[in-house]
C-alpha cells in the first residue's frame, strides 16, 4: 500500500467507520438485551449457542466483547488482537442468527461483508493513526 496521506487517511477513515458498527452493536446488546435475546432465542440454530450458556448471557458476553472490540478498533490500539475478537463474535452470531433467518440475505451477507473488513485489520492492522502507531514511535 502506497504511503500517500490520502490512503493513510482512508484507512483511517475505513477504520473508524467499520468500528461503528460494533460500538452501536455493544451499545444494544447491553442497554437492549431483549431484542437480541429475542432474535437468538427464536432463531432456527440458535440452539448451537443457547444449549451451552442462556441467551440472556450470551446477549451480554456479546455485547462486552463487541464493546471492547469496537473500541480498540476505533482507536487502533491492538488492531490486529481487536479484529480478531469481532471475528469470532461475528461468526457465532452469523451462524447461529443469520442463517435461515426468513427475513432475507442481506443481514447475513452484511456479516460477511464485516468479516472480510475485519480480515483487512486483522493481517494488517490499523496501519495509520492509531495507538499502536504512537506505541511504536516510542519504542
Amino acid at each position: 500500500m502506497e504511503d500517500k496521506a490520502i490512503n493513510k487517511i482512508s484507512v483511517l477513515i475505513f477504520r473508524v467507520m467499520l468500528s461503528l458498527i460494533f460500538l452501536v452493536a455493544a451499545i444494544n446488546h447491553l442497554f437492549e438485551p431483549g431484542k437480541a435475546v429475542h432474535r437468538l432465542a427464536e432463531s432456527k440454530m440458535g440452539f448451537l449457542a443457547t444449549s451451552f450458556v442462556s441467551p440472556e448471557v450470551l446477549v451480554m458476553l456479546a455485547g462486552i466483547g463487541l464493546l471492547i472490540g469496537g473500541l480498540s478498533l476505533i482507536a487502533g490500539f491492538k488492531t490486529k488482537f481487536a479484529a480478531a475478537l469481532l471475528i469470532l463474535i461475528i461468526i457465532p452470531i452469523t451462524l447461529t442468527v443469520q442463517i435461515g433467518n426468513p427475513e432475507g440475505m442481506g443481514p447475513l451477507f452484511k456479516n460477511i461483508g464485516l468479516t472480510g473488513a475485519l480480515i483487512f485489520f486483522l493481517f494488517n492492522g490499523s496501519l495509520y493513526y492509531g495507538i499502536d502507531q504512537i506505541k511504536k514511535r516510542g519504542n
